[in-house]
């Protein structure tokens, strides 16, 4: 009897350890979907596909500081300026810039609100008529009639430290180049053209969905496509809507479109 008991009790131990390692498992991921009818989680992806467009970069998408919304060019092409310069330095010093530099307040930089980052611009002092030749890596100033905010270098170069402000003239000239026989020029910017940009809304495993929602967005917006590509092995068809010809208009059909439940939403450029 004891040693039936004894079994017994090993027996009911062992189903009891089974049972609290069960409850203490994580869940199972769901088995994948076999009918193109299932529905899925139209989750943008961002690897890249067969047409090569990209997403904006952070420092180039719209942004709001103080309220106020501003849109980054994409062109700089004629760019010129008139206005009030202002300088910042020991207090940003060794802090991250937008586009992720380090600030170096002895570095010949400037910020600005809206033109291209890594382009230079000329900056000419109308007060004196001294000039110098800057790169923008930062995004500023935020004062009002101030176009931009000069590295503590550049406002000494300028004669803008001791009044701490100029009036000046920015004039964008391009990324700097410098060929084998050390000549330096300016490239010229890429010609965004209209209907440069979409917004992708979702990606899906099966086709059928995604044709769904091109279909959709094709009556809603005029315009729709799906691209292919593979994410960790998987292809994915992504959707995207519409053919927007500023930066200003895909941004805000991006806002529509995630109130309307498409979040994650982002504009695509195409190259």
């Amino acid at each position: 009897m004891g040693s039936a008991w004894y079994a017994y009790s090993r027996l009911f131990l062992c189903v009891l350890c089974v049972a609290v390692v069960a409850a203490c498992a994580p869940p199972r991921s769901p088995a994948p979907a076999v009918t193109s009818a299932s529905p899925e989680v139209a989750s943008p992806q961002r690897a890249g596909d067969v047409s090569q467009p990209r997403e904006l970069r952070g420092w180039e998408r719209p942004y709001e500081v103080f309220g106020e919304r501003y849109h980054p060019l994409l062109s700089h092409e004629g760019f010129v300026e008139e206005g009030f310069a202002s300088w910042y330095g020991q207090d940003f010093h060794g802090k991250k810039t937008s586009n992720g530099e380090i600030y170096d307040m002895y570095a010949m930089t400037a910020a600005h609100k809206t033109l291209p980052l890594g382009i230079h611009v000329k900056v000419t002092n109308l007060d004196n008529g001294s000039e110098t030749i800057l790169r923008l890596n930062d995004r500023g100033p935020f004062v009002k009639g101030r176009i931009i905010d000069l590295s503590y270098t550049a406002a000494k170069k300028l004669d803008v430290v001791r009044p701490g402000t100029a009036p000046v003239r920015v004039e964008a000239l391009g990324y700097r180049q410098v060929d084998s026989s050390g000549q330096v020029s300016y490239a010229q910017p890429q010609n965004w053209e209209v209907g440069s940009y979409s917004v992708q809304l979702g990606a899906f495993t099966i086709r059928e969905n995604a044709q769904r929602l091109a279909d959709q967005m094709q009556r809603q917006e005029g315009h729709s496509s799906i691209h292919q590509g593979y994410v960790g092995g998987q292809l994915f068809y992504r959707v995207r809507a519409g053919k927007y010809p500023t930066l200003a208009s895909a941004d805000a059909a991006k806002l529509r479109f995630e109130s309307q439940g498409y979040s994650g939403s982002f504009v695509i450029a195409a190259e």
